[in-house]
């Protein structure tokens, strides 16, 4: 097969995930994840239910499409602001307002249990600890990024961003960085 046809079957099937997963998203922000269902997705996608299985076997696993890519999207978010400010203040006041913005649910949490959001987590925790690596030397960093990122998951029960802000200044106090201001141990390495 000519490497044209192999790249324009490969971008309209890119294509078409994209519009699933976009048309998945729009439901689960309506309805939730419990209001996700295939017809559904199918109509909004604007592909045909049988079209629609030969992507995804069922809602299930459109739905773990779907948050793999919100959780990578929020972990090239905060690798983004890290690149520009290199503050680690910044990196988890982002964190913080993510949570925030995506509190659980009871029915979401089974996306949470699946193995891309152990592999996330892992990510999550090795970037904030190397970011953290010269903060303290009597605790290792992967247990401080630990502690911030369990932390900072409360954001996501707190009732304001002021709320958010206020958080974010108390787990950056136990981990004896600056919360505000350039320089000091939580800036750039």
């Amino acid at each position: 097969m000519p490497k044209l046809w192999n790249d324009s079957v490969a971008s309209h099937r890119e294509a078409v995930r994209t519009a699933v997963l976009d048309a998945a998203g729009a439901v689960v922000a309506e309805r939730g994840v419990t209001g996700v269902t295939m017809a559904e997705v199918a109509q909004r996608s604007g592909i045909g239910r049988a079209t629609l299985y030969k992507y995804f076997a069922d809602v299930e696993s459109i739905l773990i499409a779907w948050h793999q890519r919100q959780v990578a999207d929020h972990l090239r978010q905060l690798a983004e602001i890290w690149e520009r400010t290199h503050r680690i203040e910044d990196v988890l006041e982002a964190y913080a307002f993510i949570c925030h913005d995506h509190p659980p649910s009871e029915p979401a949490a089974s996306l949470h249990r699946s193995a891309h959001v152990d592999h996330a987590r892992e990510h999550l925790v090795s970037f904030i600890a190397d970011r953290l690596d010269t903060m303290r030397d009597d605790v290792p960093a992967k247990e401080l990024a630990t502690y911030c990122i369990h932390a900072l998951q409360a954001a996501s029960a707190v009732p304001s961003k002021a709320a958010v802000r206020r958080l974010v200044k108390v787990t950056l106090d136990g981990l004896g960085a600056p919360a505000t201001g350039r320089g000091g141990a939580g800036a750039g390495r």
